[in-house]
């Protein structure tokens, strides 16, 4: 798909950034299992469970999104063809890792390997929905973003009217994030995957609030889907950390020695 802002390269811009985004997300993924010493060969089955879970959860989370079947697409054309979801993905990448661990027995918690990784990817990706989607709802700022009526046909937007340049928002959020995390949090004596944990829900606490610009079909109660979900996974979410937290597992742990001299 040609861009909104008439200079995009005359390629399908948005997957040629999720390709650059999944290249800067491997090479982070690399660094950072060499640097923390996870090098397994197991480790690769475990990304492409990630990437498996991924493809397939991203899809079928914006499936039958209407109360009416009719209004949905079969299941084989919604994952060929359909809308996909970030949340969903995100999801999915998180279910195929820990089936991939079951299946080739890895015991080690990956979490800081896939969070810096995946921060990046988002950061990197979303240039391609800035190019291709609806930037958001109408806004007065002067930093909106306008569309020619070719662009407004294309993504059912209104054409001439200043638009909240939501995923702008949201690359700005994942460029700090991967920052935070690369230079900082990585750093910091937290146990072991919670990086990830730490990530998500600020991801899902700036996606709530962010989703009130971005243009999505209102749901129910003024809320879009998204946001529903959100209201389920930021409390458990939160409440996981907070649990850690006041039992004093957020903080990575001491090693020690057994009996026999050996680090446990």
């Amino acid at each position: 798909m040609q861009d909104l802002l008439g200079w995009g390269p005359p390629i399908d811009t948005h997957s040629a950034f999720v390709g650059f985004a999944m290249l800067a997300a491997g090479l982070v993924f690399v660094v950072e299992s060499r640097r923390r010493g996870q090098t397994d060969a197991r480790v690769a089955a475990l990304v492409l469970g990630a990437l498996a879970g991924a493809a397939i959860f991203s899809r079928l989370g914006t499936w039958a999104q209407h109360l009416d079947p009719s209004q949905n697409l079969d299941l084989v054309t919604q994952l060929t063809r359909g809308n996909a979801s970030v949340l969903s993905a995100l999801v999915g990448a998180w279910l195929g890792v820990h089936v991939a661990k079951r299946i080739v027995k890895y015991p080690l918690r990956t979490g800081d390997l896939f969070a810096p990784a995946v921060a990046l990817a988002m950061a990197i990706g979303r240039f391609g929905c800035l190019f291709t989607e609806l930037p958001g709802t109408p806004t007065g700022a002067g930093w909106g973003i306008v569309l020619d009526e070719a662009a407004a046909a294309r993504v059912g937007g209104p054409a001439g009217v200043p638009l909240h340049p939501s995923f702008v928002y949201e690359i700005v959020f994942q460029a700090a994030a991967f920052i935070a995390l690369w230079f900082w949090l990585r750093h910091r004596p937290i146990a072991a995957g919670e990086t990830l944990t730490i990530y998500i829900a600020a991801y899902a606490i700036f996606r709530f609030f962010v989703e009130f610009v971005r243009g999505n079909e209102v749901a129910w109660m003024g809320l879009t889907r998204p946001q529903m979900f959100l209201l389920v996974t930021i409390p458990l979410l939160v409440a996981r950390l907070a649990w850690k937290a006041s039992r004093g597992r957020l903080a990575a742990q001491p090693e020690r020695m057994n009996v026999d001299g050996a680090r446990t």
